[in-house]
């Protein structure tokens, strides 16, 4: 087991570091919210990602690739909350800035609404559903309960990735007072909502 985690350790850290939707979301929290805000976005992706870990190893998500019906039905349910949520924050950003600087953070509300958009983004997607089906039991010993292995696994990608996004947080941060003016704010919902829309697009239109 120890060597089937070092060497998935490999694999789901090229993967983590990769640019992508996760990546996008966090790093919008943590340049326009602050480190809480962002820290809270990623705790739902790596909640999503425990998620879909646990799926595969029980056998859940080999339904995506056996049934192109469930895949289709989790692909346009996803492709739709990106395509929304991205011109959310569009029309938001087109909107004038008011006189009174916005406030920091919502105690509580706002923190779980960070971590609910991480998670249920990740959720959503069932190409991680896909990957996870594909690639654990590569990486499974025969001995190891599926369901304790896969958690396993998926518990070292959560690793992985937390680590990934607190060098991307922290950086964000050191840049932070520069981008805090509501006219930058402004720009970079412009652009994660353009790439949220990109996104939801391209999972729609895949045909896989």
């Amino acid at each position: 087991m120890t060597s089937a985690l070092w060497s998935f350790a490999v694999v789901a850290g090229l993967v983590t570091i990769v640019p992508g939707l996760d990546t996008a979301l966090v790093l919008r929290a943590a340049l326009t919210r602050g480190r809480r805000v962002a820290f809270a976005t990623a705790l739902g992706v790596n909640t999503g990602v425990l998620v879909w870990g646990a799926a595969a190893a029980a056998g859940l998500s080999a339904l995506l690739t056996a049934s192109q019906v469930a895949f289709t039905a989790l692909r346009y349910a996803g492709a739709a909350y990106l395509v929304w949520f991205g011109v959310s924050m569009i029309v938001k950003a087109r909107r004038p800035a008011a006189g009174v600087a916005e406030p920091a953070v919502r105690e509580g509300g706002g923190l779980v609404s960070a971590w609910g958009r991480g998670a249920l983004t990740n959720l959503l997607n069932p190409k991680i559903g896909v990957f996870y089906v594909a690639l654990l039991p590569q990486f499974l010993p025969q001995e190891a309960p599926p369901l304790v292995g896969g958690l396993l696994l998926a518990l070292v990608h959560n690793v992985e990735g937390l680590a990934w996004f607190t060098l991307l947080i922290f950086g964000a941060g050191a840049a932070r007072s520069w981008l805090e003016r509501p006219a930058a704010r402004r720009v970079i919902d412009r652009v994660t909502g353009t790439v949220l829309v990109a996104f939801g697009l391209r999972l729609a239109l895949s045909p896989q």
